[in-house]
């Protein structure tokens, strides 16, 4: 900072400014969501996989054995939930070049709250059920596809709508800086998802997670309404 020439201070002045406005905080709780989602559960995924599906309660010992020969193993099938997020986030932008990335991102986060209440209540059902959990695979499988397809869409609109965003208020220089932020910020959830959900795992107590994953789509999906598309609003994007 010091040793700077005036045009890069210049420049990181104008990039500080962004901690200023509201949007900057909006956008970063929002891409959290998206990003911060797909990097997260995509480490969580394989780890679910293997723990949910590949063990049985012994009917003698009443402890939970690891089955030799899993018929679902994450080895095979982990990777087409990140695989699917990545394919279809293009979707999300030109979704959001048609009819607003705001929009886009409401419709979505009501599928991904959905999606996120349903994993909960289908691995409940795979705890409860300690003769054969492979049974509830396929719609453990099913729905956090569709979980990881609305996080790479939302991933696609939200980059949209803070480009919109900050042209529209007449501060397109400090859009970049802020998907930097958010994305940096985003990031810290390939630590926090797989190690909560690690800790749950522990203690039996996953489906809470997943509903208070859920809880949090919600407060994105009321804060995204309120700001960018109640009728009036100056900041629709």
């Amino acid at each position: 900072w010091f040793g700077s020439p005036a045009l890069v201070k210049q420049k990181l002045v104008i990039q500080a400014d962004i901690f200023k406005n509201k949007h900057t905080w909006i956008m970063t709780w929002l891409y959290i969501m998206s990003f911060g989602s797909f990097i997260g559960y995509s480490g969580a995924f394989p780890a679910l996989i293997k723990y949910l599906f590949g063990y049985i309660r012994d009917p003698i010992t009443g402890e939970r054995v690891q089955i030799p020969d899993p018929k679902y193993k994450a080895t095979t099938y982990a990777f087409l939930g990140p695989l699917i997020g990545s394919l279809i986030r293009p979707l999300g932008g030109w979704l959001s070049d048609k009819f607003g990335g705001a929009l886009v991102t409401q419709v979505d986060l009501a599928v991904m709250i959905g999606a996120t209440f349903g994993v909960g209540a289908v691995i409940q059902q795979t705890y409860n059920d300690d003769q054969d959990p492979e049974k509830h695979f396929p719609a453990f499988f099913g729905l956090f596809l569709l979980l990881f397809a609305t996080t790479g869409i939302a991933n696609g609109s939200t980059f949209k709508q803070i480009s919109m965003l900050f042209l529209n208020i007449g501060k397109p220089e400090q859009a970049g800086p802020v998907l930097g932020w958010s994305s940096a910020i985003a990031s810290y959830g390939a630590m926090i998802i797989p190690g909560v959900i690690g800790i749950a795992i522990t203690q039996r107590n996953v489906p809470a997670n997943f509903y208070g994953f859920a809880g949090y789509y919600i407060t994105c999906f009321v804060l995204n309404a309120y700001c960018y598309l109640r009728p009036g609003t100056p900041d629709r994007c």
